[in-house]
């Protein structure tokens, strides 16, 4: 797949694979968005049929996510 490691392995691995720090904190910092838009109920069960009205609500979830 040539995927490569982005979370790093248990201390208790006999050999460690190794990572990249910086896009471990990128891909924790989505996480972090993801879980935080997830507290919208709309946003978490998808209500909105069309693609458009979905996409505008995860802006103003976004919006006040972010004026917090």
């Amino acid at each position: 797949m040539n995927a490569e490691a982005v979370i790093p392995s248990t201390c208790s691995r006999k050999v460690p694979i190794p990572h990249d720090e910086t896009i471990y904190k990128l891909r924790n910092r989505i996480e972090r968005c993801f879980n935080k838009l997830k507290h919208f109920r709309r946003f978490a069960t998808r209500y909105d049929q069309r693609e458009v009205y979905f996409l505008a609500f995860v802006h103003l979830a976004a919006i006040c996510i972010w004026l917090r």
